[in-house]
């Protein structure tokens, strides 16, 4: 092989690793594709939920759905943010919703 065609083979070389590096990124490293996917599959669930017709029944249930979403979505920040406040928000909201999931539960474990 030439010079020539070397160069040529390593630029190509290169540009693929840079594109797959900046789709990486993009997607894993800032986190964004992450939180997109969470917040998607959090949402089918609730559109699949079958409503009981209880209103407090229901409301328990797709309460529960969206603070495991939140959870989620907060340990998305933890991991990938870079705001000391939002990363201080997400904490909180853990701690505050997983409290509440647990409230959810209890709730609907004593009237099923």
């Amino acid at each position: 092989m030439t010079f020539n065609s070397n160069f040529k083979i390593a630029n190509v070389l290169l540009a693929g690793a840079l594109a797959s590096a900046s789709a990486f990124a993009q997607s894993s490293g800032h986190g964004s594709e992450q939180m997109k996917k969470s917040m998607e599959s959090g949402m089918q669930g609730m559109h699949k939920m079958h409503m009981s017709g209880d209103t407090d029944k229901d409301f328990a249930m797709m309460m529960k759905m969206h603070h495991q979403q939140a959870l989620k979505m907060a340990k998305v920040e933890l991991e990938h943010g870079k705001s000391p406040e939002l990363k201080a928000m997400a904490s909180k909201m853990i701690q505050d919703q997983s409290k509440e999931i647990e409230q959810l539960d209890k709730w609907l474990q004593q009237n099923k």
